[in-house]
């Protein structure tokens, strides 16, 4: 080998070498093995956060939604009928069903905002709803059978009284594409009646 060539073989060495080490310094050192209590802790999270069996029995729920309202303001008196539409969507890769309802409420224009999803830690369902005529928020829970069946107790804050209200709410799927809501809760008079019933028809 000639010693010009010899020569410009070592100048790359030269250069090569302290890039090689640089390199190697900026590998990124091993995680540290877990112990047995953190490996519990990541398979309760990863358990707790899996969707199941009961969010697929949500996911069957979507889609667009024609409903009709019936509501009572008192025992006894002549009911409200009103229409709507709802649309029902899986987000958060199939963790929570939301709903967003348009309509009208006595006649008015009405909107409202419902989440529902399934608690593998506690074991229950729960939702919410917001709506257009409150700036609170109603959180319930409760329990659903394999058929959508569900029943519901859930509270908000009472605008006159300014103390929780508490309602029970009933679903049931009457047929692959029709579920019907109920609504039960303290009239005027303090005792709980029915207050509202929605059909959701499947479009």
């Amino acid at each position: 080998m000639s010693r010009p060539r010899l020569t410009a073989i070592l100048i790359a060495l030269s250069f090569a070498i302290p890039t090689l080490a640089v390199a190697e310094e900026k590998k990124p050192a091993a995680a540290p093995e877990m112990s047995a209590e953190q490996k519990a802790m990541m398979e309760a999270y990863v358990k707790a956060g899996s969707p199941g069996a009961p969010h697929e029995r949500l996911a069957k729920q979507a889609g667009e939604y024609d409903l009709t309202v019936t509501s009572w303001d008192a025992p006894g008196a002549p009911p409200s009928n009103d229409k709507g539409t709802a649309s029902r969507k899986m987000v958060l890769d199939g963790r929570v069903m939301v709903e967003m309802m348009q309509g009208t409420n006595h006649g008015q224009p009405f909107s409202g905002h419902g989440m529902q999803g399934y608690d593998n830690v506690s074991g229950k369902y729960w939702g919410t709803w917001n709506d257009s005529m409150s700036t609170g928020v109603m959180v319930s829970s409760g329990e659903c059978d394999d058929n959508g069946a569900c029943t519901f107790t859930g509270s908000w804050n009472d605008p006159i009284s300014k103390k929780p209200m508490t309602a029970h709410m009933k679903t049931r799927w009457t047929d692959a594409n029709t579920e019907v809501f109920e609504m039960h809760a303290p009239g005027p008079d303090g005792k709980e009646f029915k207050m509202m019933e929605i059909t959701y028809k499947k479009k």
